[in-house]
């Protein structure tokens, strides 16, 4: 009976490792199975989470977990690749995104004209076997280049070519030309997708621009010269480019008036002159004063007599308390006064 009892608790033990997949709630959660969405309006156990914290929140995100389980399988659900996948439904939640969602990628010209022929793509292998080699070398990527130029060490010069001629820097410039063929053409095909208008100025090709435009480009060409096409040869019956913003785009051409009023040209000018042209201020009186005093140093220095101030007033008469108004007041009593001229 021990060991009967001991197997039936070391099972019972084993089965509570295994939570049951029902789950109760005081209220019903909300379930958005096609965002794979799941919300629990139920309040939090303050006890509980104040207690074992942990503990509680994995429990719960368990229930939760759950729930929307039990959900994906009750949809219905199909085999792919010995693989079970369940097929989920349209999503109700609204999710807030910054921007628009993409739409699909237009198709360049290459690929419209190929959809409308229908060219399929051929997938090519990584590598492929080189006779000249006797290797076999990548067909595309870093290290074809490094086969190329394994395999074109010498190359020849055509007959009706200078013999002079440097075929490997030929070869180079042609294939720079390719690049640069090749990045016009995906530009192009930026500008068609986005429906955006060509620029006015500059060759646009016959099938994309107008004859407005062409003489835009041409009357802007011409004047894109030092003397701004005032030696310029004309065509015959050749017409000036007209149009909005047509003067704007020629060099040297008449320009918008400035936003500048004329208070605030001048103020600039005035600042503009003061920082060119700045010289130190000149404080005349100081000056004076300063070389006043060096002679008087001077003088002394040698010795000769120093130079008298003059007396303050009229004549040589010191100057005395003041006068008394007539029958008004009279002197300091007890102060000698000295002797004046007699009052007439």
């Amino acid at each position: 009976m021990d060991v009967v009892k001991e197997v039936l608790a070391k099972h019972q033990k084993e089965l509570e490792k295994y939570k049951p997949i029902t789950v109760d709630k005081h209220l019903e959660c909300r379930l958005d199975v096609g965002t794979l969405l799941i919300t629990d309006p139920n309040d939090f156990d303050d006890r509980e989470l104040r207690d074992n914290r942990e503990e509680y929140l994995t429990a719960l995100t368990r229930e939760n977990t759950q729930l929307l389980l039990n959900a994906i399988w009750e949809l219905p659900t199909e085999r792919v690749d010995e693989s079970i996948v369940a097929k989920l439904p349209e999503p109700t939640t609204v999710l807030p995104r910054l921007r628009k969602v993409p739409g699909p990628r237009p198709l360049t010209k290459w690929e419209k004209f190929a959809k409308e022929k229908g060219i399929t793509k051929k997938k090519r292998d990584k590598k492929t076997y080189d006779d000249t080699l006797d290797k076999w070398v990548p067909t595309y990527g870093f290290k074809r280049a490094e086969a190329e130029k394994s395999k074109d060490w010498i190359l020849e010069v055509p007959q009706n070519a200078d013999p002079n001629t440097d075929m490997f820097q030929k070869k180079i410039d042609l294939r720079n030309e390719k690049v640069a063929k090749n990045e016009i053409q995906r530009m192009k095909n930026i500008v068609r997708a986005r429906k955006v208008d060509m620029p006015r100025s500059g060759y646009l090709g016959p099938e994309a621009a107008s004859s407005s435009q062409l003489l835009t480009a041409v009357t802007v060409a011409k004047s894109s010269t030092a003397s701004v096409g005032k030696f310029q040869n004309k065509l015959p019956k050749e017409k000036e480019a007209r149009g909005l913003g047509v003067k704007e785009l020629i060099p040297g051409g008449k320009r918008k008036a400035s936003h500048i009023t004329s208070n605030e040209r001048e103020a600039n000018l005035d600042l503009i002159k003061s920082v060119l042209h700045k010289k130190p201020k000149l404080n005349v009186d100081k000056a004076i004063s300063m070389q006043k005093e060096e002679d008087r140093l001077a003088r002394e220095a040698e010795g000769g007599p120093a130079r008298k101030a003059k007396p303050k007033g009229k004549g040589s008469r010191k100057a005395v308390g003041k006068k008394p108004k007539g029958n008004h007041g009279q002197r300091a009593p007890g102060k000698k006064t000295q002797a004046g001229r007699k009052r007439r």
